[in-house]
């Protein structure tokens, strides 16, 4: 929650325009056009931001704090506008932009990359051994589900049991599909066995993402016009940012998972990086570090966070009732993804 602390301003003098931009803005509309990808990208380049992470909790409620008093009106005219982005971009990172509470720290995008990195080239390097196939898959997926909900549209709800059962059922998927795998490709080229793990993480994605957001299919999501006035509730809206979500997150580890082991497969041909699993596993950490830099705020921008679907798609309960209240459907509905 936002810290009930009122932060004192003093006064800013101008030295620049673009140093000291007067504040002619709405703190809750992007910096970026988010109907572009180009747009998204820059904006998810920057709260994705692995660095960001080491902001102390003290930065965090004061970046709360300005984004709540540009809200309000309260902040000074003077005030710089690059602060205020940089600000807004912190808060961003950090809060929920449904409920506007702190994120858990290893569930914000912003930790995708470091904590990313760990988890996948361990995965690529550790999966010969159902013992290692089971601990690399239950991991990535203890870690999937995590950010799942704390990434999950808040308005929402959703059980401790809803939980359980998307932790339990995408692990489930996850081990499965790599232990069934891997039997299957002993005698296939050694490059095909590495990928197995890229195929169960793609399957689990598939499973844990719509099983944590069960509530949302089962009871719809919330969908506004342009302005954010609320119109309805709505399933399709809910699959259909779902099934993005998923796209996202399969197209987030590809690059990584597969183009890694091709690297590697030739690496280990030269004895100089033939130095055992640990220095592999080290490599392909490195690699997925890479490649995840570029890919957590590419994969993010390939969606609009807040999507939309053409009014004429919404259920017909839905459109009935937005007819009754306001005579016409609109042609675009909105509605948060999630992430």
């Amino acid at each position: 929650m936002l810290g009930t602390a009122i932060l004192t301003f003093p006064a800013f003098p101008v030295k620049t325009m673009e140093e000291k931009e007067l504040v002619s803005l709405s703190i809750d509309q992007p910096r970026w056009d988010q109907r572009t990808f180009f747009g998204r990208l820059q904006h998810f380049a920057r709260i994705t931001n692995p660095l960001l992470l080491l902001a102390s909790s003290k930065r965090l409620e004061e970046a709360a704090t300005i984004v709540q008093s540009a809200r309000e009106g309260r902040l000074p005219q003077e005030y710089p506008k690059n602060k205020l982005w940089k600000a807004k971009t912190l808060y961003d990172s950090a809060f929920h932009p449904d409920t506007g509470e702190r994120m858990v720290f290893l569930g914000r995008m912003s930790a995708q990359m470091p904590a990313g990195m760990v988890i996948t080239g361990g995965m690529l390097a550790f999966y010969k051994t159902p013992i290692e196939v089971v601990t690399a898959q239950w991991v990535n997926q203890s870690f999937n589900a995590l950010v799942n909900y704390t990434n999950r549209n808040a308005k929402s709800d959703i059980t401790n049991k809803q939980i359980l059962q998307a932790y339990v059922g995408a692990t489930t998927c996850a081990t499965a599909v790599a232990v069934g795998l891997n039997s299957l490709v002993k005698r296939a080229p050694s490059i095909v066995a590495r990928w197995v793990p890229f195929v169960a993480v793609a399957s689990a994605n598939c499973v844990n993402i719509p099983l944590m957001r069960q509530r949302e299919i089962a009871n719809g999501v919330v969908v506004t016009d342009r302005e954010g006035n609320q119109l309805g509730i709505s399933k399709r809206a809910a699959v259909t940012g779902i099934t993005q979500v998923c796209i996202s997150r399969i197209l987030m580890a590809a690059p990584g998972m597969i183009l890694g082991p091709i690297i590697m497969e030739q690496l280990e041909k030269k004895p100089i990086f033939n130095r055992g699993r640990i220095f592999s596993a080290t490599l392909q950490t490195l690699i997925c570090g890479i490649t995840l830099t570029f890919m957590v705020p590419i994969a993010c921008s390939i969606f609009p966070q807040l999507s939309s679907i053409k009014g004429e798609r919404l259920e017909p309960q839905v459109k009935r009732e937005i007819i009754a209240q306001y005579g016409f459907i609109p042609d675009q509905v909105y509605f948060n993804k999630g992430l």
